[in-house]
């Protein structure tokens, strides 16, 4: 094993140093595998329920009128998460795409957005507004107020009681931590949010951004009285496989809303070609649990990895999971490009390039990126990303397989050991 890793550019040093955090993971790991098999049977349950059959993988074309293979695919999701409805689609490009459509769906002019969570992920800024763009909700009218949180990212209760008001129509929840420090939310605790919420204002649709959070838990947000949740199919329900899409779970309402705002009044969920990926949409959230449960894996190695080097990691290394994303606080830009370069150089698909800083669409400030992933932008597949900015963050998350996420993780520690910016 030793030798392999030599071969793949991994001194002994770092492999070693590895195998000794290894040791003590043996007792999480095994709780990761319990909740990946319990959720696994969820999904095989929703597919044995809905008759799933080599017919729902037939491709459509054009209107993709009577789409038999995408409308049971949707009704899988519903079941798996306890909902309603699902509106689950190429044609919904990310993560992104799918929360302006639920937004826009479901807000009007004079309604007001609230977010209880403080600031949301960079890309929704400029769809809400806060940066000005072209398109955004501002735009149409509808105003925002966001709550920070508290010392210890705790909510700030009395703040959200006092921001509600006659205007307020949606709250959006961001699960996962966005480029931030903070911690990620588990279930549990946006359901408390949500019930919080609820009394004091019956009628608003609380929607939970559910992106790299799917499965890590056996809950979801829907479980815990959230109206819509919403994620991207190139990260967690994808599998791997899934090639483009998104999805929206919720209640009906909501969900035919989705599905207007996302093709055309009076058309809906009626139109939407599958183009012959419903097999890999399919078999990827079959195979969801167990890619995710790598991911886990990965992402606490990461953590006490990197803890025991000395960085801040959120979290920690022994923190509960709630998502797949690890944070890593490098302290240096130097830093943050050594470790993404190490997550390039272990990557199956342009191992030989070298990611550098540069401007992206969405962000207001340089953002590197390592991805060698089969699937462009796909962040269940191995990769890091951070802004180039204090405190330096690099943001780890993914892996298909456990041990190619231990594999970038080594590497990531190889290059910061060859710069001499750690010492074993």
């Amino acid at each position: 094993m030793i030798n392999i890793y030599k071969d793949a550019g991994i001194s002994d040093e770092v492999f070693s140093f590895g195998e000794k955090i290894l040791e003590s993971l043996k007792g999480r790991f095994e709780e990761i595998d319990k909740n990946a098999e319990y959720n696994q049977c969820k999904v095989i349950l929703a597919m044995q329920k809905n008759r799933l059959s080599p017919e729902h993988f037939m491709t459509s074309t054009g209107y993709g009128y009577n789409d038999e293979g995408r409308d049971n695919l949707e009704r899988i999701y519903a079941d798996t998460f306890h909902t309603e409805a699902a509106l689950v689609r190429p044609q919904i490009t990310c993560g992104t795409h799918a929360l302006n459509v639920a937004l826009s769906a479901n807000l009007r002019p004079g309604d007001e957005l609230l977010s209880p969570v403080g600031k949301p992920y960079d890309t929704l800024e400029e769809v809400i507004g806060i940066r000005p763009s072209t398109g955004s909700l501002a735009e149409y009218g509808v105003t925002y107020r966001q709550v920070d949180l508290l010392e210890g990212d705790k909510f700030d209760f009395e703040g959200i009681k006092n921001a509600i008001n006659e205007k307020t129509k949606l709250v959006t929840i961001q699960r996962s931590k966005g480029y931030q420090t903070r911690k990620t939310f588990s279930v549990e605790e946006i359901g408390t949010l949500i019930k919080f919420i609820k009394e004091i204002k019956p009628d608003v649709v609380c929607m939970v951004d559910n992106c790299y959070g799917e499965f890590v838990e056996r809950i979801e947000p829907s479980d815990v009285g959230a109206d819509m949740i919403v994620g991207s199919l190139i990260k967690n329900p994808g599998g791997g496989l899934a090639s483009i899409g998104g999805y929206i779970c919720g209640t009906e309402e909501c969900i035919e809303k989705c599905a207007y705002r996302l093709t055309s009044p009076g058309l809906g969920r009626e139109v939407g070609a599958n183009l012959g990926i419903m097999q890999s949409l399919y078999q990827g959230f079959f195979l969801a649990p167990t890619v995710v449960a790598g991911a886990l894996k990965g992402a606490i190695f990461a953590a006490n990895i990197y803890e025991k080097l000395g960085f801040k990691v959120v979290p920690n290394g022994t923190e509960s999971r709630h998502d797949i994303i690890q944070a890593v606080e490098l302290k240096s830009r130097e830093g943050l490009i050594a470790f993404c370069k190490g997550i390039q150089a272990a990557a199956p698909v342009d191992s030989y390039v070298d990611p550098e800083p540069g401007d992206m669409p969405g962000y207001d400030s340089q953002v590197i990126m390592a991805a060698g992933a089969f699937v462009q932008g796909s962040s269940i597949e191995l990769s890091a990303d951070g802004p180039v900015r204090e405190p330096y963050a690099a943001y780890f998350q993914g892996g298909l397989t456990w041990f190619h996420a231990k594999h970038g993780i080594l590497m990531s520690v190889q290059k910061m050991y060859e710069q001499n910016l750690i010492e074993l």
